[in-house]
């Protein structure tokens, strides 16, 4: 069975399956003496396997809000050093919305944070009441269907606090769909329960990795989340967690499921269910399963020409050029990820834009100033809802995350090893694309400090060198446009300390977002986050 194809089906599906259960557990103002003229009542209904995959993808669709309007692509990137929202001749002021983030100086009021944990709350609430109405008997189950659905479940759970504990840190922790108010815990014992879920039920979760398991989360999958959060547990809960990070990566890489994609444009294709290293995917679809509109934002109007798209994007964040000035110029991932220079127009062949590596100002910049992001493919004809399916997590992930642990803990040949096979797709030249563990453990290549109109450096800041600095640029020439930069600069330090573009640090308190003004009026057990 195709999961992917009830994913993207399922919003009124699964309100029906939803009724029909509540109707059959109703009881009180009924005749009980009526006769029955449908066969189904509680006693003989049973779920069929389509009726359970669509209650299960329940807790899976709100994951659309990631590349939707303000949702975790913005979260993760427009705080960090390399996506910037400027003011444009169109407007993109917004009420300074974007220029906060950049600034680092939102308050409990800001879209963004709160976007985030609505989001991950209403897809907790989602799985609380599948693995209810499992547990309570009203979605009656064959034998033995049961233990693997509740397990996908609680791992699905695991994954939005693994977003939360990432953004919010110290957040309420529900494990039961009631009306009860939640106690909040602290970003230590977030994180333990993440762990603990997660090594619970991988053992009972899928090994298949095919049509009817994509979308989903398999053992795989739930591995590399395991292994995701391991990664960032000094910054999670004060102690780092490197060998087990790389157990985790080890079983995933064993398991020979997975293997680089030969062309890294393929893995972000409309088409890319096919590609052999995705491993968790979230599917869109501009019918379907819409709401990816982040490529609106990033695009020019002009593109639409370019790409004849259907709808016309609204030209607002590019990349900052000294994210820009740190790659390789034979690094094919530039040109892979950003656009570049002339772009021509698909209808007649004319230059419609110049684009340029020049920002002067977020207070100010044309349309054609910055290099604009198009690592997902801009499908000729584009909506302004797009169809590429979102790799959440691919197998390129699992080999950096073992060399990140293993370069931590003194074997950077090994981790070099690991880098330089992942670069290989990306250059034309074998020997460019080999990099030594010196290499690694040196410096960053981004110039930091906030820069002047003319490009020039102004304010240097702190020039302290960066441990691993060089490690953290691989991460972002693999993973750039991926919304993961603000987790790993604040894992190397330079998310609270560096300066960049308009950006100076604003203190130590800003690696966690505050808890939203209505979120705490509403539950008086929340305590805002420290620095708010």
């Amino acid at each position: 069975m195709n999961f992917k194809n009830y994913i993207k089906r399922i919003a009124g599906y699964t309100v029906s399956v939803i009724g029909v259960l509540a109707l059959l557990t109703t009881g009180g103002c009924f005749n009980l003496d009526e006769e029955v003229f449908s066969e189904i009542t509680e006693e003989s209904f049973t779920a069929s396997e389509s009726d359970i995959v669509a209650l299960m993808a329940s807790g899976y669709t709100p994951l659309r809000y990631i590349m939707g309007w303000q949702g975790l692509f913005d979260i993760q990137e427009e705080p960090g050093d390399m996506f910037v929202t400027p003011t444009r001749p169109n407007g993109w002021d917004d009420g300074g919305t974007y220029k906060r983030m950049h600034f680092h100086t939102w308050n409990n009021l800001q879209w963004q944070p709160r976007n985030t944990w609505i989001n991950c709350f209403d897809g907790i609430n989602s799985v609380n009441r599948v693995i209810l109405q499992i547990q309570s008997g009203s979605l009656p189950l064959a034998e033995g269907q049961a233990e693997p659905i509740i397990a996908e479940m609680r791992a699905l759970r695991a994954l939005w606090y693994s977003i939360l504990v990432d953004t919010h840190g110290n957040v309420p922790l529900i494990t039961k769909f009631s009306d009860e108010i939640p106690e909040q815990k602290s970003r230590s014992e977030i994180y333990e329960f993440i762990v603990s879920e997660l090594n619970e039920v991988i053992p009972q979760l899928s090994e298949d990795v095919d049509q009817s398991t994509y979308g989903r989360l398999t053992k795989w999958g739930a591995l590399q989340l395991l292994a995701r959060v391991y990664l960032n547990a000094e910054v999670y809960k004060g102690s780092a967690e490197w060998d087990k990070c790389i157990a985790a990566c080890d079983q995933i890489i064993s398991s020979g499921k997975y293997t680089l994609d030969a062309s890294y444009r393929n893995i972000f294709s409309v088409n890319n269910e096919g590609s052999p290293e995705i491993v968790f995917a979230v599917p869109y679809d501009n019918v379907y399963a819409t709401g990816w509109n982040a490529h609106m934002k990033m695009l020019l109007p002009s593109h639409r020409d370019v790409f004849n798209m259907v709808a016309q994007p609204w030209g607002g964040s590019s990349c900052n050029p000294q994210f820009i000035n740190s790659y390789d110029e034979d690094d094919n991932r530039l040109e892979d990820s950003w656009l570049i220079g002339d772009q021509i127009s698909a209808i007649d062949g004319s230059v419609v834009m110049t684009l340029v590596n020049e920002m002067p100002s977020i207070y100010y910049c044309e349309f054609e100033q910055g290099y604009r992001c198009q690592k997902y493919e801009i499908e000729n004809g584009c909506q302004s809802s797009m169809s590429n399916d979102l790799p959440y997590f691919r197998y390129t992930d699992v080999l950096m995350m073992k060399a990140e642990c293993l370069l931590r803990t003194g074997k950077s040949d090994e981790a070099a090893a690991l880098v330089s096979e992942v670069r290989a797709r990306s250059f034309d030249d074998p020997a460019k694309a080999t990099v030594t563990g010196d290499e690694l453990e040196g410096n960053t290549t981004v110039q930091y400090g906030t820069l002047a109109e003319d490009g020039s450096i102004d304010d240097p800041g702190d020039q302290t060198p960066v441990q691993f600095g060089r490690f953290l640029d691989e991460l972002g020439w693999e993973f750039a446009a991926e919304f993961r930069r603000r987790t790993d600069m604040i894992r190397f330090g330079v998310y609270q300390t560096k300066s960049w573009y308009n950006h100076t640090p604003q203190g130590e308190h800003t690696i966690l977002f505050p808890i939203g003004e209505s979120e705490l009026n509403t539950n008086p057990n929340l305590v805002q986050n420290p620095g708010y």
